[in-house]
């Protein structure tokens, strides 16, 4: 096990700046995951770790050791990619054991690993079969051994669920936090699935357009964004965002749209003062909205009228989808009151849980 640290790494490829300044510092034995859109350069990280990519500019250390310069099969590490990458000419125990034939470890030692690990796995029994004859779980699990037997300083797991399918997901989620938590390897983690992130990584690492946006645990991340972009991208279904105008009336601030006026807490209006007469954005999250059966309480300045556009069941919960004037907010709803799509209703805004968001700059202004 190691400790990895990237100091101000850059990667471009000709003029497009695919990674930007990537500076941070992963424990031994922690579980990072690097989470964004596509093309935001989180892969391009985990290939420059792996030494698949020669960085432009910055330093890698693996074990405490500058790995700029040395080739990847010497860097100690494991990687587990989305496609699994099996040779289909092998049967399990044969792409298992491939790596280790060839640091001619002796057979009855690549036997015994291989056995511990696939017993580990829970695919002992699939060792005489080839990969065309194992299901994408299966398959998943045998790239997992294939990068366990090694014995690793790092793992290095680039989407490697993305092909399966959303139940075999959450069960190979639970699996990996599982293993990783018998292995206690340092482990760094790629997706674009922001549950899959909040699910598995001790520490998440947001970014997007090449920069890290902000790293912290997935609790403090969902709760604290830093800026518009964490807050919308952190959170199922993602964060509501309405621009908003500052407008006071005596020693009240009320941030107005054409059909809203919900007022700031007065604990937190101080926050907003200078941005009197200007333009901000406010976030709710959509269980921050509260339709009319599930607001016990209504506090003055907190309630507004908008249109049910649509009303997605989901059993345990609904979400409810708001056209209000030029705005479109989605609640989540735990009533089973019935709500049908064109109505009119009365909803309740938790001001005390807003977001404030420069306009401008999109930073975070102060959170109720």
């Amino acid at each position: 096990m190691a400790e990895v640290r990237l100091r101000d790494v850059s990667k471009a490829f000709g003029k497009v700046i695919a990674v930007d300044g990537f500076s941070i510092d992963i424990e031994d034995g922690e579980f990072i995951v690097l989470v964004g859109p596509s093309g935001c350069g989180k892969s391009t990280v985990l290939r420059a770790i792996a030494g698949l990519e020669e960085i432009t500019s910055g330093e890698i250390h693996i074990g405490g050791r500058l790995v700029n310069d040395v080739h990847p099969r010497d860097r100690d590490i494991a990687m587990v990619f989305q496609n699994y990458a099996l040779y289909p000419h092998m049967n399990v125990h044969e792409n298992m054991s491939f790596s280790l034939k060839q640091r001619k470890i002796v057979k009855h030692e690549i036997d015994r690993i291989v056995g511990n690990t696939a017993k580990l796995l829970g695919i002992h029994e699939l060792l005489e079969r080839k990969p065309r004859q194992l299901s994408g779980g299966q398959r998943q699990r045998v790239a997992l051994g294939r990068a366990i037997v090694r014995s690793p300083q790092v793992f290095l797991f680039d989407e490697p669920l993305s092909n399966l399918d959303a139940k075999l997901r959450i069960v190979m989620r639970a699996e990996l936090l599982d293993l990783h938590q018998k292995l206690k390897t340092t482990s760094i983690y790629v997706t674009h699935d922001q549950v899959e992130a909040m699910t598995m990584g001790d520490r998440l690492v947001v970014m997007n357009q090449g920069r890290i946006q902000q790293v912290d645990t997935p609790q403090n991340l969902y709760d604290n964004p830093v800026n518009k972009f964490v807050a919308g991208f952190i959170g199922s279904p993602p964060m509501n965002f309405i621009d908003c105008s500052v407008a006071t009336e005596g020693e009240n601030i009320l941030l107005k749209t054409g059909t809203m006026a919900l007022q700031v807490p007065r604990s937190k209006a101080s926050h907003l003062a200078p941005y009197a007469g200007k333009e901000v954005i406010m976030g709710l999250r959509p269980e921050h909205i509260l339709d009319h059966a599930s607001a016990e309480d209504r506090e003055r300045g907190t309630t507004f009228f908008a249109s049910v556009w649509m009303v997605e069941p989901l059993g345990s919960e609904k979400l409810i989808h708001l056209r209000c004037g030029d705005t479109t907010l989605v609640v989540r709803s735990l009533s089973q009151a019935p709500m049908r799509g064109g109505e009119k209703q009365e909803f309740t805004a938790q001001m005390d849980r807003a977001y404030i968001f420069n306009k401008d700059t999109e930073k975070l202004v102060f959170t109720s």
